[in-house]
């Protein structure tokens, strides 16, 4: 018999799940569209990398736990990350609000991954204290880049913008 505190652990890790799932499609949309920022677009392309990998693990805990990954909270997942991506395409300045969201994504994950760890350390799993202590370093890092980087990535995007000529959308 699972405990309430057990059951939510369970639950959140199908909320990581889902959330991993819309990281991935952002993620990808992203880096498929950028042409013109190098460093930017290889950096999404390793954390696209981690990103699968968390995926794994968070879903071999749900398995761990006798349950499955939501399909209905994993689709959510997707089509809000669809529209994030159409929506950011009719924007001139894309790359820049695309850098902002992925900060803002990165510590919703942040918060994410350390209320599950807690509740988890709290029902004594300690095998999803490992994924969580795993994959939160990640997390803070490509945060810290993006946080990093953002003012270069403004100031490529306002010279592009304003060389005629150039793109700097993307």
């Amino acid at each position: 018999m699972t405990t309430p505190a057990q059951e939510h652990v369970l639950d959140w890790l199908r909320d990581a799940h889902a959330m991993e799932e819309q990281a991935e499609q952002m993620l990808r949309a992203q880096s498929d569209r950028l042409k013109h920022y190098p460093d930017l677009k290889r950096r999404i392309d390793e954390h696209i990398v981690e990103t699968k990998e968390q995926q794994r693990l968070v879903e071999s805990c749900i398995h761990r736990l006798g349950g499955s990954t939501s399909a209905m909270k994993d689709i959510a997942a997707r089509i809000l990350a669809f529209g994030q991506g159409l929506g950011s395409m009719a924007v001139s300045d894309e790359v820049v609000k695309g850098a902002m969201a992925g900060y803002i994504f990165e510590h919703l994950e942040i918060a994410a991954y350390t209320s599950l760890r807690t509740a988890a350390e709290h029902c004594g799993d300690a095998e999803t204290v490992r994924v969580c202590d795993f994959i939160l370093p990640q997390e803070r890092a490509m945060a810290a880049w993006l946080a990093e980087h953002l003012p270069s990535i403004t100031i490529t995007f306002l010279t592009r913008s304003e060389t005629p000529g150039i793109e700097a959308k993307r």
